[in-house]
This record gives structure tokens, sequence and C-alpha cells, in this order.
């Protein structure tokens, strides 16, 4: 291991349990801060309801550290908007935001426009299809922002456990991270190769680097985070927290497949003067006349630094009295 991802390592790596909801608050209200906690979510009402029902309860009311708690609803067709509604959230439909920049699907759209639609200092991003949700997961991310004002953004580390047919497996769910992030990360940005989960859904950040750098559509939107935030801010400015074990759903070998591409095209796209000709991805599928090939576009799209937005840009300023972009 590279003597410098060592020490970054040894220096950056947190244990959310080490940190309670208390003494956060406290340390919060002390510095002036506010936290906004956000989840992007499209048809998500068998585990959204949960997990904002329990941010209420524990972290907006009984602690007071979460000042604003958000559902992002990406067109959701069932019930996550009236059920993470009634559990104590803001739903904000992304479609309703910035209408006039138009619409681009994805995850990365919802956590973009999010930053239109929240105030706080510090904003945590939590995924909404957690299944045994646990709120020391926004404790942790928010603990080295309020503990050192040299950590800019924190992502959360886990063990993810991979439901198989002969039981649940303890690791093995982070099946893009290992094929395909992790192997990125090592020969383009090995400075960035201490990250256990460096496409976790969880993580936090200071708003005012948040708004500085581009959100990527869909699955590239960690990835790119990782890599731009690390130039903007330095290696140092970024740290993970050990969040224990994380569940969630898991997706077929041909969706991960897709999400790959995805964030292939992610890291190519900060790879400057290297051209990529193409952003489509054939998958294989066998059929009564034989194999067919199944052409999907994984290309990507970049929002600009949210700061740079005119109508966000006046929305700070009327709220922050001597902010400007």
């Amino acid at each position: 291991m590279r003597v410098d991802v060592s020490q970054w390592l040894r220096r950056r790596t947190y244990t959310a349990s080490d940190y309670s909801a208390a003494r956060l608050a406290a340390a919060k209200r002390a510095q002036g801060r506010t936290v906004s906690v956000v989840l992007p979510a499209l048809n998500e009402e068998r585990t959204v309801g949960a997990i904002v029902a329990t941010i209420h309860r524990e972290l907006v009311h009984r602690h007071a550290l979460v000042d604003e708690l958000v559902v992002a609803d990406s067109g959701s067709t069932d019930r996550t908007a009236e059920t993470a509604r009634r559990a104590g959230a803001r739903v904000v439909r992304v479609d309703d935001v910035l209408p006039e920049r138009g619409h681009v699907a994805g995850k990365g759209e919802a956590l973009w426009k999010s930053l239109h639609v929240t105030d706080g200092d510090l904003v945590v991003f939590i995924d909404s299809d957690l299944i045994s949700f646990d709120p020391q997961f926004v404790v942790g991310l928010l603990g080295p922002l309020l503990d050192d004002p040299t950590v800019g953004y924190v992502k959360g580390l886990y063990d993810r456990p991979l439901a198989t047919t002969e039981g649940l497996v303890p690791s093995g769910g982070g099946r893009v991270t290992e094929l395909t992030a992790r192997p990125l990360l090592a020969a383009l940005w090995p400075q960035l190769s201490g990250f256990v989960q460096p496409l976790s859904g969880e993580y936090a950040g200071r708003r005012d680097l948040l708004e500085q750098v581009p959100f990527v559509s869909h699955y590239g939107v960690e990835f790119g985070l990782l890599v731009d935030l690390a130039e903007l801010a330095g290696v140092d400015a970024l740290a993970q927290v050990d969040l224990g074990t994380r569940q969630h759903s898991h997706q077929p070998d041909a969706a991960l497949g897709r999400m790959a591409g995805q964030i292939v095209q992610t890291a190519l796209a900060r790879c400057h003067g290297v051209a990529v000709p193409s952003d489509q991805l054939v998958q294989y599928v066998r059929t009564d006349g034989g194999i067919e090939g199944v052409t999907w576009d994984v290309g990507v799209v970049e929002r600009p630094p949210m700061r740079t937005v005119p109508a966000y840009a006046a929305r700070r300023a009327a709220r922050t009295p001597g902010w400007s972009a």
C-alpha cells in the first residue's frame, strides 16, 4: 500500500459508534450550524417510511441534531411520497425543482436538485432502500464534520451482506465496487484507494463544497463526487466512517453491468484528453432464435456546480447575508 494512503487511512477513518447524537447536537448549536438530511427515492414505499420515521423520532425530535428532513422523489408511481410524508419528511418532487433546467433521469439529478431546496450547512445523503436502518448512520457521518473543521466530506463504509439462495452471506454485496470502481481508482486516482466503499450511498458534506462540484446523473454520481471533491479540496479534506452493517435490496448482474458502464463513463470523462467514442453497452441474452444483443445507453449527464445556477445563487443570497457566488 502507498505510504500516503496508509497514513490517510489511519488519520481519516472514523467509527460511528464513537459519536453520540446528544454531543453532536450540542456541538452543532455551539457552531451555529444546521443539518439537512436528504433521501433520494424512486418507488421505495417498502423501506422509506421506516427510515424517515426513525430519523424524525430520534434525530429531529429527541436530539434536535437534524433540522431538515427531505425526500427527493424522482417520480415514484407507488406510495413512496405519501409514506414518506406521513412518516415526517418534506417530500419534494424532483421535476418540480428548477423546471427551466429540464429533466434528467436518475439519482444524481435528485441529489443535485436537493441542494436547491434545502438550507443546511451540512448535508447528509441516505439511500432510501436500506433495510434495518440505524440512525447512528447519520450520527456517524456528521461526527467528523462537526468535530474537525478541516474535514469537508465523509463517506460511509460498511459490510454489505449478500442475499443468496442459501441464505445471507456476511459480505459480497459490493460487486460493482470490487469489479469496477476500485480498479479504476487504483489505476487512475491511487491517492483515493483508501476508500473502502467509494460507491457508498451514505455520505455527508459541507454545503460550501458540494455546491462547487458537478453532479453526474444515474449511478456515476458517487464516483464523480469523490474524484471531484478530492480535486477541489484535497484528499485530506475527505474522510470515511465505519457504519457497521448495511443491508439493502440487490440487483441482477445485467443491471449491475449497466451501473458499471455509467461509472466507467464518469471516470473517463475525468481523464482529460481521452476521447470516448461510444456510450453504448451491448449485453447478450439467449432467446429461442439464439443469442441476441441488447444495446443500452450508459452515457451520463453532468449537472453544473449548483453555485453557478442563477436561481440558486439568488436564493442563497436572499437567505445568507454576504453570500456571493
